[in-house]
């Protein structure tokens, strides 16, 4: 795990080193183990160096042997040991031990088509003297990130936007198309980001830069082909072993391997096989929250690592903590987020950051399994669209004024009505309906963009083209793995890990075990209310039954009463001051008329606050001067 950053001048004009310095500077808490460069004509490559492989000699750039081939890299290429006997075996000399230099000696030997044979999660830059061009790649699901930005006759990339942001010329100014897809998903998804021109190289995709220009290729073109037969017994067989292969291939490191830990099916099974592959104690870490007592996972997560003799920590957490963390934590995602939950990976990196340097997380078994309650709604959406409208109204609408308070149902509800499926996509991830936006955005902001989440909808047609001809269950997870998973919950785990100085890696998203989930018919994902139902059923190998089927918490906490009392000076100060950015772009008057309806109870609309908070942060932050300059340490109950 590193932090890569790098310079191309289109004109040959050479790159100058203090920039890459610069840039390398900006992200050093990706990489504090060392740092590296490579300088000539027009090309600059930076690197920051966290050491799991390879300790004494992976450090970069890595060449090729004649020096033509140099490559900077972040993430980890987990099946480097047998893609490396393989090169061996074709006359390839390796002079380190190190995954990264696979990439160099794989785009010797396959060209382009290299990035198609590795198994893990990266970013990398590579140049090639003799062809004059730079060659940038992002692994199959989005795990490590990978910005860029040309400014004139300059292309700039970097693993974090700040470094983006250390050159002068690279603008402050907000991507207004792109804030109306953050109100309308709450996340931004690839290829944009909220900032004007810098872009994200999109999950599974390729960039070669050339003096001539950019081009840019998709290199994971798979799509989901459902089998029309199957024996239920063998599926699972089959699905134990991918995963059981994805842990053996994520545990190789040259330093001590932790575990995020839940009291859930997906961390407690990953424990269960990580104590398989080795003879110590696993390392595990947990977190709860004051006034969490009926949601916190410590418990549950204490008597896992019990059972299977793991180390475990935890830490405690409240809204002083999370206030103080506030001071930094747009500075760490980089883009503002509608997740409450997101700084809540701060805390678990911290705490697991003090005793390992790499960590699994069962992050991504949901969105491929039908894990949220939306993939419910999506597979009953099909029969729902068929009845008349007469009856769902008379069924529905009470209810929604029975249970108005309920933003969740009140989502689902509104989405249900709408027949052209994108839309009812974009419906179900937005909080703030048509009719919230139009009376949330300024005069102005709507001559621009659309409340009805036009620009939503464009920015996901392109992955729902590829499945459109599938049933609606199959389209929605295909798009949550590849858009709401890469563009928030692995933006927040990576980032917020990263400024801990900690990796993160995610087995459940080997992308065998993706493809090998979307083979499989809407049945094996969600049979009757009961979701991730394959999933749990090869579970059954490594956990009580008990456990696997208990109910699903995530990391719940309870933010809303924080807003509600500790917070609620911070709410204030934040979005109702006459100096907030937000009044720039929103209606000030009904900021206020939201926050008093959350704080009288007559409306839920917590994360209706917290994403406007989250824009309020990211703007002070990146866009104007922050106002609150005086944060205090982060202090916790360990």
């Amino acid at each position: 795990m590193c932090g890569i950053n790098g310079v191309f001048d289109f004109s040959g004009e050479p790159v100058g080193r203090e920039l890459v310095d610069r840039m390398s500077s900006a992200i050093h808490h990706r990489g504090p183990d060392g740092s590296g460069r490579y300088i000539s004509g027009r090309i600059g490559l930076g690197h920051r160096r966290l050491s799991i492989i390879d300790l004494e000699g992976g450090s970069q750039p890595i060449a090729n042997e004649d020096g033509r081939i140099q490559v900077v890299f972040n993430g980890e290429i987990y099946n480097f040991i047998e893609l490396r006997k393989e090169l061996e075996e074709k006359g390839h000399i390796f002079k380190t031990r190190s995954d990264t230099e696979v990439i160099v000696h794989g785009y010797e030997e396959w060209g382009l088509d290299c990035v198609g044979r590795f198994n893990g999660m990266f970013a990398f830059a590579l140049w090639d003297q003799s062809q004059e061009q730079l060659f940038l790649a992002r692994d199959h699901l989005g795990v490590k990130p990978l910005y860029y930005i040309v400014l004139g006759k300059r292309l700039l990339f970097a693993s974090e936007i700040k470094a983006l942001l250390t050159d002068p010329e690279c603008p402050r100014e907000v991507n207004l198309p792109a804030l109306s897809q953050l109100f309308t998903l709450r996340y931004v998804p690839s290829p944009d980001t909220l900032f004007d021109r810098i872009k994200k190289l999109p999950p599974g995709h390729r960039m070669l830069v050339r003096p001539s220009g950019i081009e840019i290729s998709r290199f994971w073109n798979w799509k989901p082909q459902i089998r029309a037969r199957y024996d239920e017994q063998e599926l699972i067989q089959t699905y134990q072993t991918l995963v059981e292969d994805a842990v053996r291939l994520q545990m190789r490191s040259d330093v001590p391997v932790g575990l995020f830990l839940s009291s859930g099916v997906d961390s407690g099974s990953l424990l269960a096989m990580m104590s398989h592959h080795t003879s110590q104690p696993i390392n595990t870490f947990t977190i709860g929250f004051e006034q969490g007592e009926n949601t916190n996972e410590t418990a549950g997560a204490r008597e896992l690592a019990a059972r299977f003799g793991a180390n475990h920590e935890e830490m405690i957490i409240g809204h002083r903590d999370y206030e103080n963390y506030y001071e930094r934590y747009l500075s760490d995602l980089e883009e503002p987020l509608g997740n409450e939950s997101a700084a809540a990976f701060y805390f678990v990196s911290l705490i697991a950051g003090r005793k390992v340097k790499v960590a699994l997380t069962g992050q991504g078994a949901d969105e491929p399994w039908g894990g949220y309650p939306r993939h419910l709604g999506a597979k009953l959406s099909e029969m729902y669209s068929r009845l008349p409208e007469f009856m769902t109204r008379q069924l529905l609408d009470p209810l929604v004024t029975r249970f108005s308070k309920n933003e969740q149902l009140r989502r689902a509800v509104f989405s249900l009505h709408e027949k052209d499926v994108l839309a009812r996509f974009v419906n179900i991830y937005s909080f703030y309906t048509t009719a919230m936006k139009r009376q949330l955005f300024q005069p102005w902001l709507r001559e621009i963009v659309s409340p009805d989440g036009l620009e939503a909808r464009n920015a996901l047609r392109h992955l729902y083209s590829d499945v459109q001809s599938l049933d609606p269950l199959t389209q929605m997870l295909y798009i949550d793995t590849r858009s709401n998973l890469t563009d928030d919950l692995l933006m927040v785990s990576d980032k917020t890990a990263m400024a801990n100085s900690i990796e993160v890696r995610v087995p459940f998203l080997d992308y065998r075990l993706v493809e090998f989930c979307e083979t499989l018919a809407p049945d094996l994902k969600i049979r009757g209310l009961q979701g991730k139902y394959l999933h749990k059923r090869a579970a059954e190998k490594w956990l009580p039954k008990q456990l696997v089927y208990s109910k699903k918490k995530g990391f719940a906490n309870p933010v809303d009463q924080w807003l509600r009392d500790g917070l609620s000076r911070y709410v204030g100060d934040c979005l109702l001051s006459e100096h907030a950015a937000v009044g720039k772009y929103f209606d000030r008057e009904y900021i206020r008329q939201i926050v008093s309806d959350h704080k009288a109870n007559r409306r839920d609309y917590l994360r209706h606050i917290y994403l406007l908070i989250s824009f309020e942060m990211w703007h002070q932050t990146f866009i104007s001067p922050k106002m609150f300059v005086n944060a205090s340490p982060i202090v916790a109950s360990v």
